[in-house]
């Protein structure tokens, strides 16, 4: 390799030379040679060259995977031949099953590599190879047949060694004859080494597919023949896909037995109180454990195992006999959201640095800074406990992001328990060989983080989703049904809408107004009239199940279809709630093309046997954030906040006060309040009730989802023409808040408040004691301060449209978490940790500086 290497760099140079010399032409009688020619001759010729190195490469490979292939075969005739004697070392069938289609492999490979070394040693512009290629791709149902007697051969070949120590002898020591330019003569090589080289031998063809097109101009007759040959190959690597590796999830016990790999991945242990990341390994009859250990540079990773569980003695949390949740730390939420902002600043900065002449160094710097910020979110974010038993008593917990990450977990382990296992007790030798292959095994390589990640794959979506759930087909029996809607978010997943429960059925159509509703409205409704009007806009609230969900750079959406449990007696001790069953769970993947399409775009997920039809379509940050002044002046929505209070003869506008009065009556408990979206299309029957000043908005409000209503007041606010702190004063509080003396920001920021117009003030003030009572039931409803702050302050604050582009405060799309919004959110925070503020003692107080802003 070193030598082509060395030839590909003398072609180069040769090559560069040539465009020098060829560019000093002179004043001849000739015309000279254009540039575009000369440069697309030169194109050709370099591809040429090229892809006569990369045959020659593939070439010489081939040598030594024939030679392979021939040391397989040097022990299997005699061996054949001993079997129908008296003292066989195998018998026919044994060897037969361990050397299945390897002679026809041997021919199949040696017939190529006879046609193609003439074609390279006669190389010139005119050789073809894509006939060869073709012909070589169509014979790969010879290697499908090797695959699916691959995993039997290797189990053959092992307890053929271990019953017969002259076959082990012959099996460990195969001599592979070297390449014929080689100083090497031969190499010891084992049998299960040499019995895996096929497998690796289709995916290097199809590697070599794709150079050889990279370097084929698309004119020559050999680039329809390669393309057909590469797609021969992909298709067959995908029909195998699951079986291309066998010996990558599979490692022998000394017992001769395979034990597979079946789950592995990163997860949160509380070990000690404290919370440490694991790499769980999910085997065949066991649970293993384990952490990364420190090596010197240059050594390979290693894992150290921590503990582990025969599946046969492993139980789950048990509902009576559990002992109590031990104390699980968990940070104020605050300096979660504050981590994901430093995290979003440091991408901004590395994509800078990119583009700058000699940032790379710095790049590599900031990536590394970012990687251990992302670790320290994924440790420290999730919540969702997930505790396992040994029989012995001892137990352990996991913390997870995700309702469907431990759904899996626990679904993994029950399948492979319904098998009849046997409990396993591993010496220190055994759980040692053990824990070293779990290296090589893993199928979760890295933990999710942006820094592993290429830099071509997709950043992910940054906006709003809108997704529609429809219907669900496919229950046994009738349920109380529900689902759940999550995305992923620096790299792990969130809840983040809920559709209503459609009770008593086998196919809920949330998308339907039930019989039970109409008629509930006829009784209390008798006028024909207000009768009409009531089940039109029930109609239209329940057409669609349509929820608006927030992405931060997500790729995947989640739907959780779950059985409703109303008995108490189902109390789970590890996160104090009631445990809904969880009947089925999806995931599709957010394709940027298919998603950012302005019509929705339809699709269903399967589940166990369930389908959920759904709808979604997205809308950019930019676009669904600006504040536009309604038309219409006669509404509430979109029109300024003194001209409402002004018609209505009120200080605070009567939707502020009816949607507060509302939560507080019956939402101040729901978890996740004002952070879980409610249904839009629910949320814009209620605008188009308070648009219209209907005098049945009561009757509505008391029908509606709470979460519903807890997103008409957020929209509300949210469509001011400019925020309810005003476009003038926001640069003050943007410098007010970055004040590092306590007294001097107490000063600014009460001038600030006390300078806002009337209505804007005693509107704040409502909305500020709401909220403190809100986040006063946070041990039930999980809403601390600083979650209302996030979700309220951009909200209450951010700049107009015209005003948001003169000091350009909105930021980019993908920069949601900026140093505004997390200034944003501080303002709020700060009067919402502020003792009572009382609007008479606020206009009392008389501060000394100018109230000029």
């Amino acid at each position: 390799m070193e030598d082509e290497e060395e030839e590909v760099l003398c072609y180069l140079d040769r090559v560069l030379e040539e465009e020098e010399e060829e560019s000093e032409y002179g004043d001849g009688e000739l015309e000279p040679i254009t540039t575009t020619h000369r440069q697309f001759k030169g194109d050709i010729e370099k591809g040429l060259e090229m892809k006569r190195l990369v045959l020659s490469g593939f070439l010489a490979s081939e040598e030594i995977y024939i030679n392979q292939l021939e040391a397989l075969l040097l022990p299997m005739r005699p061996l054949k031949a001993t079997a129908t004697t008296s003292q066989p070392v195998l018998t026919i069938q044994q060897v037969e099953t361990i050397f299945y289609k390897i002679q026809d492999i041997f021919e199949i490979h040696k017939e190529f590599y006879d046609a193609l070394l003439p074609s390279i040693q006669q190389w010139d512009e005119k050789v073809t190879v894509g006939h060869l290629f073709q012909k070589l791709a169509s014979q790969l149902g010879v290697y499908k047949a090797f695959v699916d007697n691959y995993k039997v051969a290797l189990e053959t070949a092992e307890k053929c060694s271990q019953a017969n120590s002259q076959f082990q002898k012959i099996s460990e020591n195969l001599k592979v004859k070297g390449p014929k330019d080689s100083k090497v003569c031969t190499t010891t090589s084992s049998m299960e080494a040499l019995l895996y080289k096929p497998i690796d031998r289709v995916t290097r063809s199809t590697l070599v597919l794709h150079d050889l097109l990279k370097h084929t101009p698309k004119d020559h007759p050999d680039f329809p023949l390669l393309q057909d040959a590469l797609r021969i190959s992909q298709n067959f690597l995908s029909s195998i896909n699951e079986e291309i590796d066998p010996r990558r999830t599979a490692v022998t016990t000394p017992k001769g037995e395979a034990r597979q790999l079946v789950k592995d991945g990163f997860l949160v242990e509380v070990s000690e109180s404290s919370r440490k990341l694991r790499h769980v390994f999910l085997f065949t009859d066991l649970l293993l454990c384990a952490k990364m250990k420190k090596t010197a540079v240059g050594r390979h990773q290693q894992y150290e195992c921590k503990w582990y569980i025969p599946l046969a003695d492993l139980t789950f949390q048990t509902l009576d006999d559990s002992d109590a949740c031990p104390s699980i730390q968990v940070l104020p939420e605050h300096e979660i959201e504050e981590m994901k902002i430093k995290i979003s600043v440091l991408k901004n900065e590395i994509q800078k640095e990119k583009k700058a002449p000699k940032g790379q160094s710095r790049v590599e710097r900031l990536r590394k800074k970012m990687n251990e910020q992302e670790s320290w979110l994924l440790l420290h974010s999730p919540t969702i406990p997930f505790r396992i038993h040994n029989k012995h008593g001892k137990s352990y917990l996991f913390l997870l992001s995700s309702d469907y990450e431990r759904s899996e977990w626990r679904e993994s382990i029950q399948k492979l328990q319904k098998k009849d296992l046997q409990s396993c007790v591993l010496s220190s030798v055994e759980l040692q060989v053990l824990t070293s292959s779990c290296f090589k095994l893993r199928t979760v390589h890295n933990i999710p983080v942006t820094g592993n990640k290429d830099d071509e794959e997709t950043p992910g979506l940054y906006g709003f989703l809108h997704v529609i759930v429809h219907s669900a087909k496919g229950f046994e029996q009738s349920a109380n049904l529900y689902c759940t809607l999550e995305v992923d978010s620096f790299g792990y997943f969130v809840s983040k809408a809920k559709t209503r429960v459609f009770r008593d059925t086998t196919e809920p159509q949330w998308n339907e107004v039930s019989r039970k509703d109409i008629f509930f409205s006829f009784l209390i409704f008798f006028n024909c009239a207000v009768f009409i009007f009531i089940v039109l806009l029930v109609y239209i609230r329940v057409t669609a199940q349509e929820f608006e969900i927030e992405l931060e750079g997500s790729q995947y959406l989640r739907i959780l279809c779950y059985e409703k449990c109303y008995d108490k007696s189902m109390l789970n001790k590890d996160d104090n709630e009631i445990v809904d069953k969880i009947m089925g769970k999806g995931q599709v993947q957010l394709d940027p093309q298919t998603v950012q399409s302005k019509n929705w775009h339809m699709d269903v997920i399967e589940m166990n046997g369930i389908k959920v039809e759904f709808s979604m379509k997205f809308t950019s940050r930019d676009l669904s954030l600006k504040r536009t002044p309604s038309k219409k002046q006669s509404g509430v929505f979109g029109v300024k906040i003194n001209v409402v209070t002004k018609r209505e003869r009120s200080k605070v506008p009567y939707i502020v006060r009816q949607c507060i009065e509302e939560v507080e009556k019956r939402g101040i408990d729901e978890v996740g309040i004002y952070r879980i979206s409610g249904v839009a299309t629910d949320i814009q029957a209620l605008k188009s009730a308070f648009d219209t000043n209907t005098k049945d908005i009561l009757v509505m409000l008391s029908d509606m989802d709470i979460n519903a209503i807890a997103g008409t007041l957020k929209l509300y606010f949210r469509e001011l023409p400019e925020p309810l702190l005003t476009d003038r004063l926001y640069p003050a509080f943007m410098e007010g808040i970055a004040l590092s003396d306590p007294a001097a920001k107490e000063n600014c920021m009460m001038h600030l408040l006390r300078s806002l117009p009337d209505p804007n003030i005693m509107t704040f003030l409502t909305l500020l004691e709401h909220l403190k009572r809100v986040a006063e039931k946070e041990p039930i409803n999980k809403m601390s301060l600083h979650n209302l702050a996030t979700v309220f302050g951009p909200t209450l604050l951010r700049p107009s449209e015209s005003e948001s582009a003169k000091g350009q405060h909105i930021t980019s799309a993908s920069d949601i978490w900026s140093h505004d919004v997390m200034a944003q959110v501080q303002v709020l925070l700060y009067y919402l940790q502020h003792p009572p503020i009382s609007y008479a003692e606020l206009k009392r107080n008389t501060l000394y500086f100018s109230t000029d802003v």
